[in-house]
């Protein structure tokens, strides 16, 4: 059984391949009472590695108000500070962290090397912008990462001049040997595996010199608010960006202006919290949430319902409530991809069987989501088919045991949600939910009722 590389596995001497407890295992924490919890999130890492990359394109100093504050984002804050942008804390009135004022460089800067760890946003969204600093960039970062499809991201600078060194590998690591221009143009590309490509070209496109018309060709493009989300950036700091609503995006050159923005709460990371309702009843209530959003966690308002939910909206305040009972559903989440494994683990809870498709994406993300999410349920005596394009989960009755999460912070968390119903389910790296959410295992025992 795969291990999380953050602890250290230490193996049933028995000679199968369970992993026994150790210290570093977190008992997930089991639901002995309806819930009744109000909370406030931190703020989207979608949203803030986004503005984070714009800010430091742009014409002009940029604040990011309520910024989130974890791996990912600190992956991108030290990147983009090692290509020469100015990033600086300032006192806001935030409770997850400080706001951040961006100060662009007048030139950027390569002769660097950027950790990209885990993150998608690093390793997609920057390359572009180090093809316009001068000198060479070199990307890197955990081993996981090594696994990540990177041939779109290699393939389509080169296709726009830019040289790039990657021995044949068309993966982590490579150098980016930025010559302080692109020519920028036509392009097309195969976004099938990751919506992330197409966001990534975009988001630095306006900086180059002809801009870019891009075009996708290939399977169905997965996660498509998130390119809307990158869309709607890029406008809202005055760039002239369109899309067709078919596989083709058209960005005009010209200034990124610098602007200050308001980070929305993650609604993606409330999905394990809201998902809590439906398993132990009672209620969820999210602050913050934005009546207008591009994000895709927005979806959760519709597709907790079909579970079993009853979801109301007052003002920025959002309520999901359960009654313990959740029901079986079939969905397609291929807009939605990184809701699945809430979703897969509230199924594996149900009444009734479930099919979840459109997430054949997901294999490629920080582990493959699909296997991972498969292999975790079945361990724990459940029984989840996996699928070309998703998985079927048939209901069972689960028991405890060790949850590995594999470097994965949605996989920590949707062992999380299953620990609400089974006694003994041990989540063997809680710590990986740094990633986007540093304060995960605290905020999820605060919403638990106390033991009498």
């Amino acid at each position: 059984m795969p291990v999380s590389r953050y602890s250290t596995p230490q193996f049933n001497p028995y000679g199968d391949d369970s992993p026994i407890v150790t210290e570093e295992h977190w008992p997930a924490p089991r639901a002995e009472a309806p819930i009744d919890a109000v909370l406030t999130l931190p703020g989207s890492k979608s949203l803030t590695n986004r503005e984070l990359v714009l800010s430091a394109l742009a014409s002009g100093p940029s604040l990011l108000r309520a910024p989130l504050h974890s791996r990912d984002s600190d992956l991108m804050v030290e990147a983009l500070r090692s290509l020469g942008t100015v990033i600086t804390p300032v006192t806001g009135d935030g409770a997850y962290g400080s706001d951040l004022a961006i100060t662009p460089a007048d030139e950027l800067l390569g002769s660097t090397t950027i950790d990209c760890g885990l993150a998608g946003t690093v390793m997609r969204f920057l390359p572009p912008v180090a093809a316009l600093a001068l000198g060479p960039t070199t990307f890197d970062g955990d081993e996981g990462a090594r696994r990540r499809p990177m041939a779109t991201t290699i393939s389509s600078l080169r296709e726009l001049g830019v040289d790039i060194g990657d021995d044949g590998r068309a993966a982590l690591p490579f150098t980016v040997h930025g010559s302080g221009r692109v020519a920028g143009g036509a392009l097309t590309i195969d976004a099938s595996s990751s919506s992330q490509f197409v966001s990534g070209l975009l988001l630095t496109a306006a900086r180059f010199d002809d801009g870019l018309q891009l075009r996708h060709e290939g399977a169905r493009l997965p996660s498509q608010p998130h390119i809307d989300m990158t869309v709607a950036a890029l406008k809202a700091r005055g760039v002239t960006a369109s899309s067709d609503g078919d596989g083709h995006w058209s960005v005009a050159p010209g200034p990124i202006a610098g602007r200050e923005v308001d980070i929305e709460p993650d609604l993606s990371n409330a999905a394990p919290f809201l998902a809590a309702a439906l398993v132990a009843g009672g209620s969820v209530t999210i602050s913050g949430w934005p009546s207008d959003t591009t994000q895709v966690g927005a979806d959760l308002a519709t597709i907790l319902p079909l579970l079993g939910a009853t979801v109301t909206q007052d003002g920025d305040r959002l309520t999901v409530t359960g009654t313990g009972v959740i029901r079986g559903i079939s969905i397609d989440l291929s807009t939605g991809g990184e809701l699945a494994p809430a979703i897969v683990a509230l199924a594996a809870l149900a009444e009734e069987p479930s099919e979840i498709i459109g997430i054949g994406h997901i294999r490629h993300h920080e582990t493959d989501r699909l296997a991972a999410l498969a292999t975790e349920i079945n361990n724990l005596g459940g029984e989840v088919t996996e699928l070309p394009d998703g998985l079927a989960i048939t209901p069972r009755p689960l028991h405890g045991g060790v949850w590995s999460s594999y470097a994965d912070h949605r996989m920590a968390t949707a062992g999380a949600i299953i620990g609400l119903a089974v006694d003994g389910v041990l989540i063997d790296d809680i710590a990986t939910t740094s990633k986007t959410l540093p304060q995960f295992p605290e905020l999820w025992k605060s919403i638990l009722p106390a033991r009498a």
